[in-house]
């Protein structure tokens, strides 16, 4: 018998604290390879702080987060960043660049530069013009930034690909179309994905499984048929639903 897979990211007891503030209490999770995660809650739930637990940027007060089996504590910053893709809702484009600049910034960090064919095909990619290449980021829409910051992302051909409500800023059909794009990107690319959002309806839609936290713990782990079934609990039930009430409420003014 073959032993099995080790999952391709790990939560081990991770846990966050701020002085009494306990943002993240004890998850223990595991995500295979080439899965489509939503972590889904309330502001304050902790969703972000565990992503960000990932890439390091916030160092967990006990238990370990594990990319194939390796603990990501003690791998070189530099490293460990080549491999992870990380899209975030404030974009963060360096306004002084243009966005070819901008999206070979992580090739650049590493030693190396984006050649124009590879700068060609990310841009492709995100469903970028190429005459853009030459702008800066002001002279953008905020779904064409926002499209740069995924580009900048995918530079590094990470396997990893973490999304911090990053079309929480968009307009509704800006933010359902790049949703949509990245979801098929997830799938083209073979990436893992893990994205934190507060809107249900854009998790049930992209996600192939739907964590739900609140006060800093994983209350519900669902695929999003389970999710619209009634699983999930009373926390996960009452995000649900809000689309589900305006579902309801469209489909009456569509009966009037």
């Amino acid at each position: 018998m073959e032993p099995a897979a080790l999952p391709f990211l790990q939560f081990d007891d991770v846990s966050r604290r701020y002085g009494d503030v306990v943002a993240v209490d004890g998850v223990s999770l595991a995500i295979p390879a080439g899965q489509f995660v939503a972590l889904v809650g309330a502001s304050g739930s902790g969703k972000s702080t565990l992503l960000k637990t990932v890439n390091r940027l916030i160092a967990p007060s006990q238990g370990r987060v594990l990319i194939e089996g390796e603990d990501v504590a003690g791998l070189p910053p530099p490293r460990l960043r080549q491999g992870i893709g990380y899209v975030f809702q404030g974009i963060g484009l360096f306004a002084h660049m243009r966005v070819a600049e901008n999206i070979g910034m992580g090739p650049r960090l590493a030693g190396g530069r984006l050649s124009a064919e590879r700068l060609a095909e990310l841009m492709a990619l995100v469903e970028l013009d190429p005459s853009l290449a030459g702008r800066y980021p002001d002279e953008l829409s905020g779904g064409q930034r926002q499209r740069v910051g995924v580009a900048r992302a995918l530079a590094g051909n990470p396997r990893l690909l973490l999304m911090d409500e990053p079309f929480g800023a968009l307009d509704p059909v800006t933010r359902a179309g790049l949703g949509e794009r990245v979801r098929a990107l997830h799938g083209e690319l073979g990436l893992t994905t893990v994205m934190v959002t507060h809107d249900m309806a854009e998790a049930l839609l992209l996600a192939d499984r739907v964590l739900v936290m609140d006060k800093g713990r994983v209350v519900a782990d669902e695929a999003p048929q389970a999710l619209l079934g009634g699983a999930g609990g009373e926390v996960a039930q009452a995000l649900v639903a809000v689309p589900r009430a305006q579902a309801r409420k469209l489909a009456g003014r569509l009966a009037r």
